[in-house]
């Protein structure tokens, strides 16, 4: 059972994509958990349309927001799990990921994916509070 269950709705971050019935992250057990988080800009709810490395940039902002907001940040990220439309842009995504990530890597998985139109990249992650 798990009573220490809570949700994770930032105000700095996206709200549910199309009014979907799910929370952008959840904490329980001592971690967090975030939904996939993509280049969506907070204020417009719209994707942004740019490079790999511009929307990797604002996706990793919105994760930071759901993770600050749960009482975590990036520093304590320990599993990744990346979503791009073209692995090809891998090499641009993962420049991106460790300029903002440092430190210790954590534990990541990568994927190529039918994304929301316009999405190259989204992102979800397991974190330690």
């Amino acid at each position: 059972m798990m009573d220490d269950k809570r949700a994770v709705t930032p105000t700095t971050a996206p709200r549910p994509y199309s009014g979907g019935h799910y929370s952008p992250g959840i904490v329980a057990g001592g971690f967090v958990f975030t939904s996939g988080q993509g280049p969506i800009a907070p204020d417009s709810n719209e994707v942004l349309h740019g490079t790999v490395a511009e929307q990797t940039q604002l996706t990793i902002d919105n994760l930071e927001a759901v993770l600050t907001a749960a009482g975590s940040g990036l520093h304590a990220i320990v599993k990744a799990t990346v979503y791009l439309a073209d692995l090809a842009e891998w090499g641009e995504f993962d420049a991106v990921w460790a300029q903002r990530i440092g430190g210790i890597p954590p534990a990541r998985s990568a994927v190529q994916a039918a994304l929301l139109e316009g999405m190259r990249v989204e992102i979800d992650v397991i974190a330690t509070l």
